[in-house]
């Protein structure tokens, strides 16, 4: 894995604590990395296995908190998986794609929050 699960985690939920989301490009670097599309990829693989945890825990999901710079949306790989999770076909950007994200953040950000 690119990076230890747990310090994935760890950056994910003081993002969420802080109520906002984070680019693929901070994490890679608050992880010591360089943002290119193979590191983002093999970062995808760690948030997969960190939400996977966080269900098992009954927590809401963390990886839909990093996003792409230009539109603050996540990237494919989370669209691939997550969207599907929550019944969802639409488009991956746009108005529709913008309100599921918003949601699940907010969902994200109350959670946490109320923890910190």
């Amino acid at each position: 894995m690119l990076a230890d699960p747990l310090e994935v985690r760890a950056i994910l939920i003081a993002s969420a604590t802080a109520g906002e989301p984070i680019t693929y490009s901070e994490t890679l670097q608050l992880l010591g990395h360089h943002f290119t599309r193979p590191k983002m990829r093999a970062l995808c693989k760690v948030l997969a296995f960190v939400d996977d945890e966080a269900e098992e825990r009954g927590e809401p999901e963390l990886a839909v908190l990093v996003v792409r710079q230009s539109d603050g949306l996540p990237g494919q790989g989370w669209w691939v998986g997550g969207a599907k999770k929550h019944g969802y076909t639409g488009l991956w950007e746009g108005p529709k794609a913008t309100r599921l994200i918003r949601k699940l953040q907010r969902q994200a950000f109350d959670y946490w929050s109320s923890r910190g």
